[in-house]
């Protein structure tokens, strides 16, 4: 079944990369650009030069599995991050082309 969820280790690898690259291609990126296994769990994020397409390398139980995406308009956003690493959220944000400015949590007030 392919299922990614927040249980998941998210990576993005720091430069563009050339979306024709397809399993044995983007595993020698991960292995000689991140140095991380691609056989390891974690999710690998592509993107290539103009920011418009994305792909994922996910390995389950018996193989990879590559999810794709092309947007028709606009660009994915990534977001800044430490260590090449995203979170869940940042991701499904990046993928939404939800891109957060700035987060302002007020202060309740209670009163007696």
């Amino acid at each position: 079944m392919f299922a990614l969820g927040s249980s998941h280790r998210f990576y993005l690898y720091d430069s563009h990369c050339d979306m024709r690259k397809s399993f044995d291609g983007l595993c020698g990126l991960i292995s000689s650009g991140m140095q991380r296994q691609a056989t390891s769990g974690e999710v690998f994020v592509f993107l290539n030069r103009s920011r418009t397409h994305m792909k994922l390398l996910h390995w389950e139980k018996g193989g990879f599995v590559l999810y794709y995406k092309r947007l028709e308009s606009g660009t994915f956003l990534p977001p800044g991050i430490k260590d090449g690493e995203l979170s869940w959220s940042d991701l499904v944000l990046m993928v939404e082309g939800i891109q957060v400015v700035k987060s302002i949590q007020k202060r309740r007030f209670s009163f007696p």
